[in-house]
């Protein structure tokens, strides 16, 4: 490992600025304690016993996770072609990168611990989460599932919201249920980007609205689309029952939806949608 000084990665601030504060503590940038890449730009993004490496070269922008190793692959790369840059990177480190650190960390505690205080800390991110939805004015609800615990709210246009701990990944579980357009806000924040993708030419009315309008979602049959890939947020929004007509759809269309593989620091970005 290589322990020259390093030129400071200018995008490390404003990365740092996008992503939630944790317990009261946010990101702070601090000097690179080593060089990854020879010759490359990097700063040390920290918060609390988390840390990420920010490397900048040939116009890339590369992120590491700490992982107390010698860091040999980076857990996040874009190009700084793009029009924000920055958020696109902080989008993929609150999809992928945060919650992948989640579930490993979940795994650790399972071998250590056992599966049940991976439970207790994943409550603990329901409370943070919680008190968050609370600061923005709505009554939450904690609630008892045989598999673990959760939290319920109905937001203002009167849909119905769920935060649930219900495995030892380490992730949460959401559901919903409301109108199609209380999920306008929130698509944005847990879908990958749209760049490159079409709208699919398929379905049922029902569907393709929802698929205009996010080429990243995926129709399944005519009452359902889905989304998620390889170490992304999952999930599927569909009509109620396979009984309801699907030859019609607007923003006051009652849906029902369920999405997977969250990290907290996901939803304390998106609070503002969910309320």
């Amino acid at each position: 490992m290589i322990t020259a000084a390093v030129s400071p990665a200018g995008t490390a601030a404003p990365l740092a600025a996008l992503l939630p504060t944790r317990k009261g503590v946010a990101w702070q940038v601090d000097p690179a304690p080593q060089i990854i890449r020879a010759g490359a730009s990097t700063a040390r993004l920290v918060q609390g016993n988390r840390a990420l490496d920010v490397v900048e070269q040939d116009g890339r922008i590369s992120v590491y996770a700490d992982r107390h190793g010698v860091a040999d692959a980076p857990d996040a790369v874009i190009t700084e072609t793009g029009p924000d840059p920055v958020a696109e990177l902080a989008g993929r480190l609150l999809r992928v990168v945060l919650p992948r650190l989640d579930r490993e960390a979940a795994s650790a505690t399972v071998r250590a611990h056992g599966r049940e205080q991976v439970i207790v800390d994943g409550a603990q991110h329901l409370n943070e989460v919680g008190f968050s939805l609370i600061d923005h004015g709505a009554h939450v609800d904690p609630v008892r599932h045989h598999l673990g615990v959760g939290m319920t709210w109905t937001a203002s246009n009167g849909a119905e919201w769920g935060v649930w701990v219900i495995n030892d990944s380490g992730n949460l579980k959401m559901s919903y249920e409301g109108p199609m357009s209380g999920l306008y806000g929130f698509l944005p924040v847990v879908l990958p980007t749209a760049e490159g993708r079409e709208p699919a030419d398929v379905g049922s009315v029902f569907t393709r609205r929802l698929t205009d309008a996010f080429p990243q979602l995926r129709p399944l049959d005519a009452h359902e689309v889905e989304f998620g890939g390889h170490e992304q947020p999952g999930g599927w929004i569909a009509l109620p029952g396979k009984d309801e007509p699907t030859d019609h759809a607007d923003d006051s269309r009652r849906v029902v939806a369920e999405f997977s593989s969250l990290g907290p620091d996901l939803l304390l970005t998106a609070v503002s949608h969910l309320v």
